[in-house]
């Protein structure tokens, strides 16, 4: 029978499925090892060929896993809940879990036709309430803990309350917000019961706070930074605003510093870790605090902090910068300066964070008309305002120094800012700025003479004893707005008591799910699109919710109108893995101590500040409180590269509807316009035809040939359905089948790196596994055969020599060489002609990572009962390739005529004995006898006539 993979790969899946072949145990003696994808998003266009290349090396490793013995989890469930389903139902009116559902089933059709080995029984998903209950139940243990810096961990806020009544907050070392008021335990004690949630608030690891925030007018919603791209949302291309608005938030900076050094305890790609410690970036410096000089339109004082890493140059502090939005502005700007200022500050609202940062030659800002006062000369410096300061990094508020940075100088020269002249003899412009520090410090008297670190101790010094600053530790990591106007997210448990403050449903009450709305677009009164909802108010006493009108803030009060972000279901997803079915525990204590943690997990490296960073931020509190063994819940990150589409281009003549094949264009202007790759041969050949059903504008065009051909041309970028280029699993897999697009996914090159798909590339694996099969089968009608016996020594070096480098590769993640090794193993057993079992039943289980489908119908046909993914591992044996024969060859007069394969333990006489007594030496001699015979063991033979 000839290779029919239709019928194998259709008859596999259904046999994995019906006999739960990947099941992970638990419980098991068996050692464990956890492979983990980063789940999917499921989107109605379904999988592209570029999505299942991370899924294809950990599947491999996973069943390499397996072979070895190990009790192996490998998961797959997805990421529901988001933005792109809600929009969706806003412009069809369905309902998102709707087109979640067929989202999903159309993804799960596409991952089984690939071959994976997961483990279907434990799959989540984030928008089904059996998993987001766990998330709501995440958020409330968050609300409900402090983080103590003197223990470096998080307790439960009753810890605090107790230290508290016990003596105030005056000794307690913990991450709060800055405003905090200082009050003794009598303080404590005297306060209302609001007053103290509202003082709580300030400590809790999860909080309500006025934030700045990214918000799109057109979504209705606030956008984390990753969400926007060149100042507009990635979904849709929508103007993007900063505004304040009183959101949840994360307090992730308290983990700043544990977060750092984390990093050092796994095993993930150096480009992610430098991402994330950049991402958090530690500083070390001074607190200084300048105070505001009052005048007769502002006769208060105020103080205005900032933080440097370099106290030594604050005698070269000439102006002050505060972000726009900083919250003193308005207070400080001067009658004649306020229409000017508030129109500055209304235009940079709508600049992205991330594009202010990054426009680094653009210089605007303007001056608030107030001056600050120097803490150790007392000079007065103006205060201005500009974009290049951002409220939500260090403090909001920069002490300029243009004499010793690039900024600040280009700042002051564009504005006319006097910049003191510290460099006696030389104009500020002609000094190089390599020696700013020296010349700083030269001229700043009780500093003088010190290096930069002795000088900076004393400016931290001498400040601490004025009360206007102190040494501090920065970090450029801020607390994460957690709060989302969306409808298709998690609901908080959280209802509003009277007075206004947030307070959690009982856990018992868990999930509280969303409610049905007519509309997701948020309320006519701005409200989020929960405000749409009718039933949405929790009853206290019946503890359950109901309809909106029933709200008396005495027993039934309103919940939160806003959802969780994306990132929160995928924060702990990893662990809910372990134990998916729990009702009564996020994981059971037996499953995590099993499990553990991830030991490979495969994703990409777009996630490094989001999911991945946060995700950390969450491990680190559940192992505090815990409820997790470990800080770091994945020991070995791969960051796997994409899949590049080879799009297909056509030039239209500009001005005109004429189209030129690619040779012919030539110097000629023209666009160029992609086209679906679809309707392109390997040869770059355009069907016209189809092209013009394709799309309108092409009916009635012209196109050039050239040798009655039109010809396309190509370029290397995104697979996207944007540029046409998108290649479907699908049909690759109807036309040459799971195991050939897995083997050549592989193939294309290292894991990490971004290669080009070619759709014609993929015949030559496709070759190689016909090779295979037919290594065990004889004839033309492809009877299987295989004989039982010893192997030979040349049928064993072939397979150890394959055996070692493919368990090396694997070891490494270099999958692309495996395949090449294949290739090699099977054309070289094929010119051996091999048949035996012991051969080819190794070679079968080799080959079963990679392409699961053939190698599990060869197993079959070897008479093994029973799945191939759990037969015993291949093991090396370095004896096989130990070479005892050496191939001579054979001169006459010093030139290579033969050569004769001899054994190395022949002695110099008899190696000579041999080649004398062979028929083609006889025939080279042609009855002469020679003169001289030299001989090299293991080396050559020479003879001289």
């Amino acid at each position: 029978m000839q290779y029919d993979f239709r019928r194998i790969e259709a008859r596999w899946q259904k046999y994995w499925a019906e006999h739960k072949t990947f099941r992970a145990e638990f419980p098991s003696d068996r050692p464990k090892f956890y492979v983990l994808d980063m789940f999917p998003y499921p989107s109605g266009a379904g999988l592209h060929v570029g999505h299942p290349l991370g899924y294809i090396a950990s599947d491999i490793y996973a069943r390499y896993k397996r072979h070895k013995g190990y009790n192996v989890l490998h998961p797959m469930g997805y990421d529901s809940f988001g933005l792109p389903a809600e929009q969706y139902a806003i412009q069809t009116g369905q309902h998102p879990a709707i087109t979640t559902r067929a989202n999903i089933s159309r993804y799960r059709e596409q991952l089984d036709q690939i071959g994976f080995s997961f483990d279907w029984e434990r799959e989540v998903r984030t928008s089904d309430p059996s998993y987001y209950r766990w998330t709501q139940w995440v958020f409330m243990q968050l609300f409900g803990s402090w983080y103590n810096k003197q223990a470096d961990r998080a307790e439960p806020v009753e810890t605090l309350v107790a230290l508290f009544e016990a003596g105030g907050n005056t000794g307690v070392q913990a991450a709060c917000d800055e405003d905090t008021p200082s009050f003794s335990a009598a303080g404590w004690k005297a306060f209302t019961r609001e007053e103290k949630e509202r003082i709580l608030l300030k400590y809790r690891l999860t909080y309500l706070a006025d934030t700045e925030v990214n918000w799109c007018p057109a979504l209705g919603t606030v956008l984390a930074n990753d969400e926007i791209v060149n100042g507009v949302s990635e979904r849709g291309g929508h103007p993007v605003v900063r505004k304040k608005m009183t959101q949840w938030s994360m307090r992730i900076t308290a983990y700043a510093q544990r977060l750092l050094d984390g990093l050092q305890k796994v095993d993930w790609p150096q480009p992610l870790k430098d991402a994330q410690a950049n991402w958090i970036g530690r500083s070390v410096g001074a607190s200084v605090v300048f105070h505001t000089q009052p005048s007769a339109d502002q006769p208060e004082s105020f103080p205005i902090e900032v933080f440097t890493t370099r106290p030594d140059t604050i005698f070269g502090v000439s102006f002050m910068t505060l972000a726009p939005e900083h919250g003193l502005v308005p207070k400080i700007t001067t009658p004649d300066q306020k229409e000017e200022v508030e129109a500055y500050v209304e235009a940079t609202a709508r600049r992205s964070e991330r594009d202010r940062l990054a426009d680094v030659k653009r210089i605007t800002g303007v001056f608030t008309g107030s001056y600050a006062e120097h803490p150790f000369t007392g000079e007065r410096i103006p205060i201005w305002i500009g974009d290049y300061v951002l409220a939500g990094y260090g403090t909001g508020a920069v002490m300029a120094v243009p004499c010793g940075d690039q900024r600040d100088f280009d700042f002051a020269r564009h504005f006319g800012i006097p910049i003191p002249n510290i460099f006696e003899g030389v104009s500020v412009e002609e000094q190089a700025f390599e020696d700013k520090a020296s010349a700083i410090i030269a001229n700043s008297g009780f500093i003088s003479g010190l290096g930069q670190k002795e000088a900076s101790q004393k400016v931290i010094e001498a400040l601490e004893e004025k009360g206007q600053g102190k040494g501090k530790v920065n970090f450029r990591l801020r607390d994460a707005v957690f709060s989302r106007q969306r409808y298709w997210g998690e609901p908080f448990p959280v209802y509003y008591d009277a007075q206004g403050l947030p307070c959690l449903l009982p856990e018992h009450c868990l999930p509280l799910e969303l409610p049905e709305v007519e509309k997701y677009l948020p309320t006519e009164t701005g409200e989020p699109p929960l405000g749409n909802a009718t039933r949405w108010a929790w009853d206290t006493r019946r503890e359950e919710v109901v309809a909106n009108e029933q709200i008396d803030f005495k027993n039934v009060f309103p919940l939160e109108l806003n959802t969780m972000p994306g990132w929160a279901g995928s924060s702990q997803y990893f662990n809910r893995y372990m134990d998916p079915g729990n009702d009564r525990a996020l994981v059971s204590r037996e499953a995590i101590q099993y499990w553990q943690d991830v030991d490979l997990y495969i994703g990409g490296s777009e996630h490094a500040t989001g999911h991945l960073l946060y995700s950390r931020f969450w491990q680190h509190f559940m192992f505090d409180r815990g409820w997790v063994p470990t800080e770091e819940y994945a020991r070995k990150l791969i960051n796997q590269g994409m899949i590049l589409g080879t799009s297909a281009i056509v030039y239209r003549k500009s001005g005109t509807d004429q189209y030129l094949s690619k040779g012919l264009v030539g110097d000629t202007p023209v666009e160029e316009i992609h086209v679906d790759v679809n309707l392109v041969n390997a040869a770059d050949e355009l069907d016209l035809e189809k092209l013009r059903a394709w799309q309108p504008q092409y009916k009635t065009a012209e196109f050039i040939l050239e040798n009655g051909r039109f010809i396309v041309g190509r370029e290397v970028e995104k697979m996207s359905k944007r540029w046409f280029n998108v290649v479907n699993p699908d049909q690759v897999c109807e036309e040459y089948g799971a195991d050939s697009l897995r083997l050549y996914e592989m193939f294309l090159g290292p894991l990490e790196q971004s290669k080009p798909w070619n759709t014609a590339g993929i015949t030559g694996v496709h070759g190689f596994l016909r090779k295979l099969w037919k290594l065990y089968h004889q004839g033309p009608d492809y009877r299987f055969e295989v004989l039982d016996g010893p192997p030979s020594a040349e049928n064993l070096k072939s397979l150890h020599k394959a055996i070692r480098k493919v368990t090396e590769d694997i070891e490494a993640f270099s999958f692309n060489t495996s395949v090449s090794t294949f290739m090699i193993c099977v054309n070289e057993l094929t010119a051996q002609q091999c048949r035996n079992r012991a051969i080819l039943e190794s070679l079968a289980i080799l080959v079963a990572p990679y392409a699961p489908h053939i190698a599990e119908e060869l197993w079959e046909k070897l008479g093994h009962t029973g799945s191939i993914s759990h037969a015993p591992y291949p093991e090396f044996e370095a004896r096989y390739l130990v070479e005892n024969t050496k191939e001579y060859p054979v001169s006459f007069n010093g030139k290579t005529r033969f050569t004769l394969e001899l054994p190395l333990d022949l002695s110099r006489e008899e190696i000579e004995k041999a080649v004398m007594g062979h028929e083609k030496t006889r025939h080279h001699l042609e009855g002469r006898a020679p003169k001289k015979v030299i001989v090299v063991p293991g080396k050559i033979v020479n003879i001289v006539s």
